[in-house]
């Protein structure tokens, strides 16, 4: 598999969850023909522009190996966009341990003392971000596994803010405990008061869950990867 091949394999998981028919209408082309560039064929000149224009991402990072020095091996970010969002040229996102802030309800609060960011994420060209946290499990393997960061966007707790069929930062009470999780949001067949949480990893089970029960709401905008190599 060449560079660009593996570039488009990863461009086809993380923006169209892996879904050949999506990321073929996404660029006007055929399934058969995305399955292919996917592998091994060499795509032509139009669908890579098409990527660009379509997803904004640089000719640098389709036709260029992705290596930094010292052995630490820094993926290019994906970035999880609306229509409506607008890029900003520079802005420093900063980064927090939800365990410090007593989970993600109390890095949400304002007033919280512990709010203290551990670092901070100088990325150019991405919408606007609150914060990043560290990803911890596998439930959104592989789009995303542990050790992961994602940058998200606060957002109020209500079904007015729900974008359905993107990514989440959620803090749901179950019995009296934070659970905090990373999940696609869709709609519900129970109703308007539930959203049905899902997945990325095929061996976690949608979730029907009542808004009464979500206690803070992010939207995801972008995720890094690190790759330590021996």
């Amino acid at each position: 598999m060449s560079i660009i091949n593996d570039k488009i394999n990863q461009i086809a998981i993380q923006y169209y969850k892996g879904n050949n028919s999506l990321f073929a209408d996404a660029m006007g082309t055929s399934e058969a023909n995305i399955r292919n560039y996917r592998k091994s064929t060499t795509p032509k000149l139009d669908f890579i522009l098409k990527i660009k224009e379509v997803l904004e991402i640089s000719f640098d990072y389709l036709l260029q190996d992705d290596h930094v020095p010292n052995n630490v091996l820094l993926e290019p970010k994906a970035v999880y966009k609306l229509k409506t969002d607008k890029t900003i040229d520079s802005q420093k996102v900063p980064l927090y341990d939800i365990e410090a802030t007593a989970g993600v309800v109390g890095l949400f609060k304002n007033d919280n003392g512990n709010k203290k960011p551990i670092d901070f994420i100088s990325i150019p060209n991405l919408p606007k971000c609150d914060g990043a946290i560290y990803v911890t499990g596998d439930s959104m393997y592989p789009l995303l596994k542990s050790g992961d960061i994602i940058m998200y966007k606060e957002l109020n707790n209500s079904i007015e803010s729900i974008f359905f069929g993107e990514m989440y930062l959620l803090s749901i009470n179950l019995e009296g405990e934070e659970y905090v999780t990373v999940k696609w949001i869709h709609k519900s067949e129970k109703g308007e008061e539930y959203i049905k949480i899902v997945s990325q990893n095929s061996h976690h089970q949608p979730k029907d869950v009542h808004l009464n029960s979500i206690k803070a709401l992010a939207l995801i905008k972008a995720s890094i990867r690190i790759n330590s190599m021996s």
